[in-house]
């Protein structure tokens, strides 16, 4: 059984030990993260396949992390938070969270909507395949590699990040800022790594199928699956 991720992002040092502790029991792996700034170190290092997300957060509240995740990431969110009135539950929703569930909880009960979340979400469904198609080139999505016929495809670190990118985020137009701003470099560089990038993928480079570019926007990698 494969082994998931699981981002936990909360101010409070014993609720992060408490859930670290008891996820992982339960046969997760866990990274924890006090604020969104050490959350987006960890989003950049890794990839999650679920975000228990405090609220009230110091610095930038968990909705407003959870809105600008949204803009780049289909990652299942579950709010987890003191605040349980109707209304902060609507605005936690409406800023991309995917369930909410208030202090204190069973955590049985958070257990449960986690698995949940695990089976439902688009995100896991990607992940849980081993490959994502590309013609006739396959990318290995449990070793991060790029195949042609069982061939290896070198990728740079920078091409493989831009990659990844891309595929966590399959028909969704991504802009040049955003990708620049995720890879650290200038905006301006992005449309080289884009060029490298269909070299590797693309049959005809210069006529491409999957990584195209969406005028006025960026670009969208288009899969077979």
């Amino acid at each position: 059984m494969e082994q998931h991720h699981i981002l936990i992002v909360d101010d409070d040092h014993r609720i992060r030990s408490l859930l670290s502790k008891y996820l992982c029991t339960n046969g997760y792996f866990v990274t924890s993260a006090k604020d969104a700034k050490e959350a987006r170190k960890a989003l950049s290092a890794f990839n999650f396949d679920l975000i228990i997300l405090d609220i009230m957060l110091p610095c930038e509240l968990g909705t407003e992390f959870a809105a600008k995740l949204r803009k780049s990431s289909q990652i299942a969110i579950l709010m987890l938070t003191a605040m349980g009135s109707p209304q902060e539950r609507i605005e936690g929703l409406e800023a991309g969270a995917d369930d909410y569930i208030s202090k204190p909880f069973e955590p049985k009960e958070l257990l449960l909507r986690i698995k949940k979340l695990l089976y439902r979400t688009q995100y896991h469904l990607q992940k849980s395949h081993n490959f994502i198609c590309l013609g006739r080139i396959k990318y290995d999505l449990k070793k991060n590699i790029l195949l042609n016929n069982n061939h290896v495809i070198p990728l740079s670190s920078r091409e493989a990040s831009l990659l990844n990118i891309f595929i966590q985020n399959p028909g969704k137009s991504m802009d040049r800022e955003l990708l620049a701003e995720k890879l650290k470099i200038n905006p301006r560089s992005i449309d080289v790594q884009i060029i490298r990038l269909r070299n590797k993928i693309e049959s005809d480079p210069k006529k491409p199928i999957f990584l195209q570019t969406v005028r006025g926007q960026g670009y969208v990698l288009h899969v077979d699956r």
